[in-house]
């Protein structure tokens, strides 16, 4: 699997640290850090894909949600260090005796129908624990035995772009990104009412005749940096959130 950097401005509310967002010409010099997330998978029982990038979405959003990443918890200035940098997640995966080691560090573990995917706090780029350092990066592929089923139309949606072809780690980094910048633009009554009910969203590719439409619409879009598998500035993910839907303006971008 692999490495993603989301390419824009961090948290425009200012959680968790109520504080000006950095100039983007500061991101860069800012000590870098990264959102480490580790998937499960067995060799006899693999995760199918959309569950996969539906748990790495819902578990970046548990992280930002959790009391030890806001205020003065003790996740709360990494995670301010991290998202004053740029955005960077990595997806790792681990089987048997290294999930099992995964587990005992701190983090949270998030499960989906079948999928465990286990996020850590951020870490700084070139400082990770040696029992996550020496997690697979690259080699893993997932695909959906059967279709997915045509998302909740009145739920949250985080619509891939079909013409790329992204890796599983990358897609699912691509999602959790999605997840975050949905999760930034929301109001905190907004937030809370996610948070109450599970985060649950869908993930899916988007039919191609919808995707400029998508990018055009004012919804939150990743544009990622372009430092693995996808050229710079490439549009991956529109996060279809009904709250921001309900206050959509036309708009003039896409990609």
């Amino acid at each position: 699997m692999t490495s993603t950097d989301l390419d824009g401005t961090g948290d425009p509310t200012g959680s968790p640290a109520d504080r000006p967002r950095p100039a983007e010409t500061d991101r860069d010099a800012a000590p870098q850090y990264v959102l480490p997330l580790v998937v499960r998978i067995e060799r006899d029982g693999p995760p199918a894909l959309t569950d996969a990038l539906e748990t790495a979405a819902r578990a970046v959003l548990v992280l930002l949600a959790d009391e030890r990443a806001t205020g003065d918890g003790e996740w709360a200035a990494a995670v301010r260090d991290w998202q004053d940098a740029r955005i960077r997640k990595v997806v790792r995966r681990a089987r048997g005796a290294e999930w099992r080691r995964a587990e005992a560090l701190p983090g949270i573990t998030v499960h989906g129908a079948h999928a465990e995917v286990r996020v850590f706090p951020p870490v700084p780029l070139d400082g990770w624990p040696k029992d996550l350092a020496r997690l697979q990066v690259s080699g893993t592929h997932l695909d959906d035995p059967r279709a997915p089923e045509a998302p909740d139309p009145d739920g949250v949606v985080l619509w891939l772009n079909p013409e790329l072809d992204m890796s599983a780690g990358k897609a699912m980094a691509q999602a959790g990104h999605g997840a975050q910048l949905a999760w930034w633009e929301l109001t905190p009554a907004e937030r809370a009412a996610w948070r109450e009910a599970g985060f649950p969203l869908s993930v899916r590719s988007a039919a191609p005749h919808r995707w400029e439409g998508l990018t055009r619409s004012d919804l939150p879009v990743v544009r990622d940096a372009g430092f693995t598998e996808i050229a710079p500035g490439s549009c991956t993910v529109v996060a279809d959130h009904p709250a921001l839907r309900a206050r959509l303006a036309p708009a003039a971008g896409g990609c």
